[in-house]
């Protein structure tokens, strides 16, 4: 069965071909000529874990694009791709939170790229696949979801726009929203854009609104149609008469224990306290005790916030942590920046590096370049654990991707600065919104190595505390740690310069959110990066004058791209000989440009100036002194400077007749010649008789 909706001028067709017929739900999903596969599966069993195992998938295949790619020896698609990794969490980011509370039966959401057209993204499509294919299922999940991007060119707004026109895009937004009522709420935003005001989100969040609407009441017929009976669930509660032992237990226990300070070590010792309590009582009620601890913990900050606006350590609902700054403080480093807010601490090491040093991407989507990266590192001891370390996980790299899109906007132009840069924020101590604290040391580390960027980049959290879900009673929460953060509705991350924003990330928990809250949101949120960037630059105003004395020097030159091949030599022969003396690495752009990258500042001239005289343009009337390089029968060859050779005539050689060459010049003199001109084919013809003094011509005699 097939289903067509247009969305601003583009079809999107769902397809129930019943292939994936063992998954609870799939479904077939294309735009354009971009198609995917979603299906959703769920164990029949619960687990025994104290949180929601679901798990999303994205799996790109190299054939959707009619590609071979991979190494010679392994021929196939092996660990996803940063642009996988980042779907998949876009997907889950959507999804999750419409899933029943304490629902512990294992969810696997898998959405795979058949067919990718180069025009429309299948990030989209993706989440439109995996919404239908849960909504049709017997999951019990809470959909469905509607989700498009919005760019805008030249002041007009465009509705899932292509490649092509993202990239003259202002922004790049992603929405996605759920119906309650009347209302569309939004339950997630991914956005990236050129330091865009506030009014300009909100203004393409009302642009999406309409089409999201329509793309959930499509969904919603589709349903009626081929929908499955959703599972049994009932959500478990706690006896009570069990819950009463705790709270009695409890008693004021658990609000002194927040409000500590040495809040994690006390609610930690209390837990264990309560367990070592009714560990004989009720030994097969621990998991459940446990989760009574949390639930009142929960209610206790919650009604603190909303009937008192008190939070755990006591700041005001719109009031920064401390704020601390340093530069420079890694001794080699190209640039250092460590940016603390309470106890959340990063650092950020910057390292500059030639053009060469690009890191090359080969994907489904992408095949190319890349200059500016940044990465991001959360060690265990951050959050005084022990765990294993290995390499990055999925949140360590979308929490990098949201800081690399944060600070992209500001970094100069190729053109401008024609280094790769790399980024690495490691964070030292976590409390809260580490992703945006990595913006902030970023950008200062920027600074610090003297990169010449527009403007100071940093970020901050917001949070929400609702009564129960409802938009009627709610605070919003500026600079959001731990406990807010956990048991809080809504994690809404926004980075920006004092002109605009750059990236925004924002996740809830409960239903969603309106635009009310969004809008008093982003005001908060441009109201406090202003004061943290007055903050950072009573540190470092701007960036530094010079690069560090540790930073590569790098020269260009531009040059005829003819003459590439000259610099390059056969089979590499000229470059590699000029690398092998000089230590420096050259990077050739089919433009003719050449980067010449060294750490000593001499060698680099010295490489330079070796290219230039094997491109210079040698111009009619120059005069040159040349090495006698062989003798013909008719004149001699003279290289005027390496890799130039051209030839003196025998007439050319003095005033008078020259019967024999070898009378007047031999192999090795060094004699002043003048260029008489170049022909078409490059070949150069000099003189030694047009030398308007007298030749003095070393290490040969003259005869008559």
């Amino acid at each position: 069965m097939t289903y067509n909706l247009e969305v601003s001028g583009k079809k999107i067709t769902f397809d129930f071909k019943n292939l994936a017929e063992q998954a609870n739900g799939s479904v077939f999903v294309k735009l354009g000529e971009t198609m995917v596969l979603a299906t959703a599966v769920c164990s029949k069993q619960e687990r025994d874990v104290d949180f929601f195992p679901l798990t999303v998938e994205f799996e790109e295949k190299y054939y959707a694009a009619g590609k071979i790619l991979g190494s010679r020896y392994l021929r196939r698609e092996s660990r996803p791709s940063e642009e996988a990794i980042l779907t998949a969490r876009l997907i889950d980011r959507a999804i999750r939170p419409r899933f029943p509370k304490n629902f512990f039966q294992e969810v696997q959401v898998i959405t795979t790229c058949l067919s990718w057209d180069g025009e429309n993204d299948p990030d989209i499509v993706g989440l439109l696949a995996s919404s239908l294919a849960l909504l049709i299922s017997d999951i019990p999940w809470q959909g469905p979801i509607g989700a498009v991007r919005v760019g805008r060119i030249n002041g007009q707004f465009i509705l899932n726009p292509s490649y092509e026109e993202r990239e003259k895009s202002e922004i790049d937004l992603v929405f996605a929203g759920i119906e309650e009522g009347k209302d569309i709420l939004i339950n997630m935003i991914e956005a990236e854009t050129r330091e865009a005001a506030e009014e300009t989100v909100l203004e393409a969040w009302d642009f999406a609104k309409p089409e999201i609407k329509k793309i959930i009441d499509f969904q919603k017929e589709i349903a009626k149609e081929q929908g499955k009976e959703k599972m049994a669930f009932v959500e478990k509660t706690a006896e009570p008469e069990l819950k009463n032992e705790v709270k009695q237990f409890l008693k004021n226990k658990l609000e002194k224990a927040l409000y500590g300070k040495e809040r994690k070590k006390e609610l930690s010792s209390l837990k264990d306290e309560l367990t070592a309590h009714f560990e004989q009582k009720y030994p097969e009620n621990l998991k459940e005790i446990k989760n009574i601890f949390e639930q009142e913990l929960e209610e206790i900050l919650r009604k603190n916030i909303l009937e008192k606006e008190k939070r755990p350590d006591g700041r005001k609902l719109n009031q920064l942590r401390e704020i601390k700054c340093q530069t420079g403080i890694i001794p080699r480093a190209h640039g250092s920046g460590l940016f603390c807010r309470g106890k959340t601490k990063t650092l950020s090491i910057l390292t500059l590096g030639a053009p060469g040093d690009v890191r090359f991407l080969e994907g489904m989507e992408f095949v190319g370049k890349k200059r500016f990266m940044h990465h991001y590192n959360f060690p265990p001891y951050c959050s005084g654990e022990i765990k294993p370390v290995r390499g990055p996980g999925r949140r360590e790299i979308g929490h990098g991707m949201l800081a690399e899109k944060a600070l992209s906007p500001i970094i100069p132009p190729f053109e401008e600065f024609p280094y790769t840069i790399r980024i690495v924020s490691e964070v030292l101590s976590s409390n809260g919104s580490t992703s945006m604290a990595s913006v902030s040391s970023s950008s200062l580390a920027l600074m610090d190595a003297g990169v010449p960027i527009k403007r100071p980049v940093t970020g901050i959290a917001l949070g929400l505390i609702t009564d129960k879900g409802s938009l009627e009673n709610y605070k919003l929460l500026t600079d959001i740690q731990g406990p807010e953060d956990h048991y809080g509705d809504m994690d809404l991350k926004i980075a920006g310069t004092k002109k605009g924003i750059t990236a925004i990330q924002m996740d809830v928990k409960i239903k969603g959110i309106n635009k009310e809250i969004l809008n008093k949101g982003l005001n908060q949120g441009r109201k406090t990066r202003l004061e943290l960037l007055k903050i950072m630059e009573k540190t470092l105003p701007r960036p530094r004058g010079k690069l560090s004395p540790f930073a590569p020097q790098i020269l260009t030159l531009q040059i005829n791209p003819e003459k590439i091949r000259d610099v390059v030599g056969p089979g590499g022969k000229v470059i590699n000989e000029i690398i092998a003396n000089t230590g420096v690495s050259i990077d050739i752009e089919p433009s003719g440009l050449i980067y010449i990258t060294s750490e000593k500042e001499e060698t680099a001239k010295k490489a330079l100036s070796w290219i230039k005289n094997i491109t210079r343009e040698v111009k009619p009337g120059e005069v040159f002194q040349g090495k006698v390089k062989r003798i013909l029968g008719f004149g001699a060859i003279v290289e005027i400077f390496p890799g130039h050779e051209g030839l003196v005539h025998i007439s050319q050689l003095a005033p008078y007749r020259v019967e024999k060459v070898e009378d007047v010049v031999k192999v090795g003199d060094i004699i002043p010649v003048k260029v008489i001109n170049v022909d078409e084919q490059g070949r150069i013809n000099l003189s030694l008789k047009d030398i308007n003094q007298k030749p003095k011509i070393k290490n040969a005699k003259r005869s008559r």
